[in-house]
C-alpha cells in the first residue's frame, strides 16, 4: 500500500438505520456517486458503530443492513466502481482499534465534541460504556486500516478526522523509527538521482528550519512522482521529511462535502425522528399525497390570501428541486395569490417522483434477488479484507507482533 494510493483512496461509512430518505441522498449518497468515478472508494455499513448507541436493541440491525445497501445501489453506487462492505465482516477493524487503544490518551476521546453532545441528546440511553467512549477511535481505525487519504465529511465531523490524524502521527512517531532508519533514508535519497536528491534535501531543510508548509507539500509531491525508489523507501522519506520515522499509517484529510439542504415535510431538517421524511424508494402516489398535505404558510387561510414563501416549507423544497423559472413563478404566484398552494406543490412532487424513478427501477432488481445483494457485499468484504490485512501485517511488524 503506497502513499500514492492513499491520495486517491476514499473511505466513508453509514450506520444501518434501515431504508434511507432524501436527506441521506442529498447529504451523502449523491456525493458518493460522484466520488466513485474520481477515487478508489470504500463504502461500508457501520454495524459495530450502530451497537455503540443501540446495543440493547440489536435485532433490527441485520435487516437494516440489507435495506440500506439496496438504497445505495438504487442511488447509483456501482459495485464495479466502488467497494461496498460490512464493517463487522472485516475483523481487522477491531484488531487495529485494539492496538491503537494502547497508545491513545484517554483525554483525546473525552474531548471529542460529539461525545458529550450525544450523551445529552440520547439521555434515555445508558451511554456510560467503554464502547461509546471509544467509538471515535474505532472510526479512526476504520479509516487508517485502509490508509485512506480522504474522508468525505461535513464541517461538524472535521474534529473526528483531526483526532485520526493525531492517532496516526503518534503511531508513526512511536513505531516508525526502525533500526538504521536515518541511514536507510539517506541511501534512499541517493537512489532518486543527483538532481532530485538535491531538491528533496533543500525542501526538507526549508520545512524543518523555517516551517515552510509549501516546501513540505512540494517535497511530498516530488516523492509521489518518483519511479526510482521502492514503496518502503518512499514511506521512509515521507517520514524523514518531517523529522520523524517511516509513515506506516498516513494521515487522512477531510474532504468537505457541500452542506445538505434537504428540508423535511415540516421545514425542519429531514429526519426519521421528526417523522417528516420521504423515502428514497417511496411509491409515487405516496409522495404525491405527502406533498399535497404539506403544511404551507399559516397566514394563507383562503385561496385569495397572498402568502409569504419564506414562511412556507414547500418553498424550501422548491429551492432544492425547481429551476429558476419555476421558482420565480412560485414566488410571484404565492405573494400575489395568483396560484393556490396545491398548484404550487405540484412541480415539487413531480420533480421528486422523477428523481426517484430511476432509483426505483434499479432497486427492483435487487429487491427481487436478495442473493445478488449478498454476493455484492461478500465480494466487497473480500476485497476490503485484503486491503486491511496488508495494513495489519505492517502494523504488527512495527510493534513487534509479527511472529510468522
Amino acid at each position: 500500500m503506497a502513499s500514492v494510493d492513499s491520495q486517491r483512496r476514499v473511505l466513508s461509512g453509514m450506520r444501518p438505520t434501515g431504508k434511507l430518505h432524501l436527506g441521506h441522498y442529498h447529504g451523502v449518497l449523491k456525493n458518493w456517486v460522484q466520488l466513485q468515478h474520481e477515487y478508489e472508494c470504500f463504502f461500508f455499513v457501520a454495524d459495530w458503530h450502530a451497537l455503540t448507541t443501540h446495543y440493547e436493541t440489536p435485532y433490527d440491525i441485520e435487516q437494516s443492513v440489507w435495506e440500506m445497501v439496496i438504497d445505495w445501489l438504487a442511488a447509483g453506487i456501482n459495485p464495479g466502481s466502488a467497494t461496498m462492505f460490512v464493517q463487522s465482516r472485516v475483523p481487522e477493524h477491531a484488531e487495529l482499534h485494539l492496538l491503537l487503544s494502547m497508545i491513545t490518551p484517554l483525554g483525546w476521546l473525552e474531548r471529542v465534541p460529539t461525545y458529550k453532545d450525544q450523551q445529552e441528546k440520547l439521555k434515555e440511553r445508558d451511554l456510560a460504556t467503554y464502547g461509546f467512549l471509544g467509538y471515535p477511535l474505532l472510526q479512526s481505525a476504520d479509516i487508517l486500516v485502509y490508509r485512506a487519504g480522504w474522508v468525505p465529511v461535513g464541517a461538524d465531523q472535521v474534529s473526528h478526522i483531526e483526532m485520526t490524524r493525531e492517532v496516526a502521527r503518534r503511531f508513526n512517531h512511536l513505531y516508525g523509527r526502525e533500526p538504521g532508519f536515518e541511514e536507510q533514508a539517506e541511501a534512499a535519497i541517493k537512489r532518486m538521482g543527483k538532481k532530485t536528491a538535491k531538491l528533496y534535501e533543500s525542501l526538507r531543510k526549508r520545512y524543518l528550519e523555517q516551517g515552510d508548509g509549501e516546501a513540505l507539500e512540494t517535497a511530498r509531491a516530488l516523492l509521489r512522482d518518483q519511479q526510482n525508489i521502492s514503496l518502503g523507501d518512499r514511506e521512509r522519506l515521507y517520514g524523514f521529511l518531517e523529522g520523524g520515522g517511516k509513515v506506516i499509517l498516513p494521515e487522512p484529510q477531510p474532504l468537505l462535502t457541500p452542506e445538505a439542504k434537504m428540508p423535511g415535510l415540516d421545514g425542519q431538517k429531514m429526519s426519521k425522528s421528526y417523522g417528516n421524511t420521504i423515502g428514497l424508494r417511496e411509491d409515487a402516489d405516496s409522495i404525491s399525497e405527502k406533498i399535497r398535505t404539506m403544511q404551507t404558510d399559516p397566514q394563507r387561510v383562503r385561496r385569495t390570501d397572498p402568502g409569504d414563501p419564506d414562511k412556507c416549507p414547500v418553498w424550501q423544497l422548491h429551492q432544492v428541486y425547481s429551476d429558476e423559472a419555476t421558482k420565480s413563478w412560485a414566488q410571484q404566484g404565492c405573494r400575489s395569490a395568483g396560484i393556490g398552494c396545491i398548484e404550487c406543490k405540484k412541480p415539487v412532487a413531480d420533480a421528486i417522483i422523477e428523481e426517484q424513478r430511476p432509483m426505483r427501477e434499479r432497486a427492483k432488481r435487487y429487491e427481487e434477488d436478495p442473493g445478488l445483494v449478498r454476493s455484492i457485499i461478500a465480494e466487497g468484504c473480500d476485497h476490503a479484507r485484503d486491503a486491511a490485512k496488508a495494513t495489519l501485517e505492517e502494523v504488527r511488524s512495527a510493534i513487534g507482533l509479527a511472529y510468522d
